[in-house]
């Protein structure tokens, strides 16, 4: 009985707390909390290395970070090479060769790694001395190995090869050139060229140039101790020897008088990648970063940010789209985009602006700021399970001259911000008036339609304005293609074949594949077959007025509109046979390819679809074609068949493929038989 008097009793109290909650509102959030992730201890070394310790016990594991704090270096013809430096400095050393190092590295489930401006190491507790000497060994004894250097140069290569076809990295070439200019270390862009120009010696003279102990900070994060810690480090890095180290400053970018549209044209491009950006100054110990923050969260920080909301969620034109307001010592940029299919594309770009302009006029709402700030909350938070992060904060506390409290209280102030805060540094950042708007994508589709926003100047790949060339008014289609049939024959004898067999090979990732086209222009017939090691992967056929593409066991025919967009392929010359397939011709004026004046001719089929090919102006040969549906094509290496000019040397750059597809042919015939069970 007593028992059920007690349950009555809680109940009707509980009943009456219930009843005094107003569920109709949001709860009030709690106080920020001070995060306390252990104080840094300090020392520094006769040498000049300023050494941090945060003792962290809840794991038996210590991480060491050691940063150079040098000026941004203009690396001019060389540039490239600072990629390079850590790469090349734990690849061996004089006591080690790279396969032994990597051994006793593994050996210990520890890791160590280097840039040009870093070196770091992470460990259990109990092999740190082992480690530690390890570490040392890279700082004091880096081999600098010649094939190590030719290897990454390779790669690297490569990677340029890849970059020049990618629209995002193009973007950002564009946009760090239009920003900071090529002579600023944030602007310029590494080349083949830059990148064979680097040599051993440039890397060695860099190392022995800036890594310095003077110029170092060493942040030790873990289960170690000030003592142990002091111990170790007088031990390994007591003897590095401190010297003076250049330092350089360079003209401060400035915004555009004008909002200014730049274009980099790219036929093949189904998307837009918009980036409208300028610089800002911007850095830690500014008295709105904080606030710079949540203007760049409320604006494009992620799924909830207004221009996702708008471009993605309301419009539909981009998967995403996003914002940021950046940070850095020297200089910063803001940052607003998105990648939008090509038709909306100056759509975009006015949703863009708008945001930016009604950010700035009409700031930001209270739910906007209680939402951005637990966003950043939470991402500070987790940032913090990494012991790097804790390092950093230790190194950047006095390296940039921050309070002492400066993270430990970062919560406090983020919380601290009001509405009003924040709408100022809005009217401080943003500069819907005096912004870079920068788009790559295919130019005759949208370069019209960015007029709105002002004149278009074109860029190349690489960022360099496009150069402009004078074409003569009565250069017309017919002048372009007739100049290309009689480079590489004339009409009689491209006429006179009828049939081809084209037999090429190319290798991707290491994989050696069988490329063969059979073309039987009397039946209206085209087969390409794609083998890998004498088996055929895939099979597209062309045949009576049908398409159909065999792979993996299975068949797909061709809708009416991807039939008519190969029905170009066909042909062995294809330029004959425009007129009598409907097809509309345009010359867009001479472009420059790769270095090379070329006739831009846009041919476009009865459906709408459009090819564009490059014809050069001074050999009259065909130089690189561009479509959505196939990428880019480069046409190298003409030799005569029979009489016939043909590339011997294909390279397909396509969103289909994850690198370059350099086709050499092998064998070509013409007018020899062909059996019919080759088109089935």
């Amino acid at each position: 009985m007593k028992k059920l008097f007690i349950y009555f009793i809680l109940s009707v109290f509980s009943t009456a707390a219930i009843a005094q909650i107003d569920r109709s509102k949001m709860p009030e959030p709690g106080p920020a909390p001070e995060i306390r992730f252990g104080d840094a201890e300090s020392f520094t070394l006769k040498n000049g290395l300023k050494v941090f310790v945060i003792e962290n016990n809840k794991l038996p594991r210590v991480t060491y970070s050691l940063i150079l704090d040098r000026d941004p270096i203009l690396e001019g013809d060389k540039a490239g090479m600072l990629g390079f430096v850590g790469e090349m400095m734990t690849a061996g050393t004089k006591n080690r060769s790279k396969d032994k190092f990597n051994e006793e590295i593994d050996f210990l489930g520890a890791g160590i790694s280097a840039t040009a401006t870093s070196l770091s190491a992470s460990t259990l507790t109990k092999h740190q001395e082992k480690v530690l000497e390890l570490m040392a060994d890279v700082l004091y004894n880096p081999l600098f190995p010649e094939d190590e250097l030719a290897k990454l140069k390779t790669q690297s290569k490569s990677a340029l090869a890849l970059a020049k076809n990618d629209p995002s990295t193009i973007s950002s070439i564009l946009s760090g050139k239009l920003i900071y200019g090529s002579d600023h270390p944030y602007g310029e862009v590494e080349t083949e060229a830059t990148i064979e120009n680097i040599t051993v010696e440039d890397i060695k003279q860099y190392y022995s140039t800036y890594f310095k102990p003077n110029i170092a900070y060493l942040a030790i994060v873990g289960d170690v101790s000030l003592a142990e810690a002091k111990k170790l480090v007088e031990k390994h890095f007591f003897t590095w020897k401190k010297g003076d180290v250049p330092s350089f400053t360079y003209a401060l970018p400035t915004t555009p008088s004008e909002n200014v549209v730049a274009l980099v044209d790219r036929s093949s491009s189904q998307q837009s990648v918009i980036n409208i950006t300028y610089p800002i100054q911007n850095h830690l110990p500014s008295e709105d970063y904080l606030a710079s923050r949540i203007v760049g969260q409320v604006l494009g920080g992620g799924g909830s940010g207004r221009l996702f909301m708008n471009l993605r969620e309301d419009k539909g034109y981009t998967y995403g789209a996003y914002a940021s307001v950046g940070s850095d010592r020297l200089i910063a940029s803001f940052s607003a985009g998105a990648s939008v299919r090509g038709s909306a594309t100056d759509s975009a770009v006015y949703e863009i602006i708008y945001e930016i302009k009604n950010m700035r006029e009409n700031g930001i709402t209270q739910e906007e700021l209680a939402a951005a700030k637990s966003n950043l909350s939470g991402s500070f938070g987790r940032s913090l399970e990494n012991p790097g992060t804790v390092a950093n904060f230790a190194i950047n506390t006095e390296r940039y001259g921050l309070p002492k409290d400066f993270y430990n209280t970062y919560l406090k102030r983020l919380n601290a911000l009001t509405v009003e805060d924040v709408n100022a540094a809005a009217k401080k950042f943003l500069k819907p008036e005096n912004m870079y708007i920068t788009v790559v994508g295919n130019g005759a589709q949208v370069k019209e339609s960015l007029l709105a926003f002002g004149e278009v100047k074109s860029f190349t790949n690489m960022g360099e304005p496009e150069r402009l060339v004078a074409m003569d008014a009565d250069v017309t289609p017919s002048v372009v293609l007739d100049k290309y049939i009689s480079a590489i024959g004339g009409k009689d004898k491209l006429k006179a074949i009828k049939t081809a067999t084209v037999e090429s090979s190319a290798e991707i990732q290491g994989m050696k594949l069988g490329l063969d086209f059979y073309y039987d222009e009397g039946n209206q017939a085209f087969s390409n077959k794609v083998s890998m090691g004498g088996n055929v992967m895939s099979n597209t056929t062309l045949k009576d007025g049908k398409g159909l593409v065999q792979a993996n066991g299975a068949s797909m025919p061709l809708t009416d509109e991807q039939f008519e967009a190969l029905k170009m392929t066909m042909f062995i010359f294809p330029e004959i046979h425009f007129e009598s397939m409907g097809y509309t011709l345009e010359v867009d004026g001479i472009k420059d390819v790769d270095g090379e004046d070329a006739y831009k001719l846009i041919v476009s089929n009865p459906m709408g679809a459009a090819t564009v090919n490059y014809y050069s102006v001074a050999t009259g040969l065909k130089i690189k074609s561009e479509s959505e549906g196939s990428g880019e094509v480069t046409y190298e290496d003409y030799k005569e068949i029979d009489g016939v000019l043909y590339p011997m040397k294909m390279i397909t750059k396509s969103p289909m493929i994850p690198v370059p597809l350099e086709a050499i042919v092998n064998n070509i015939v013409f007018n020899s038989s062909i059996e019919e069970t080759i088109f089935n």
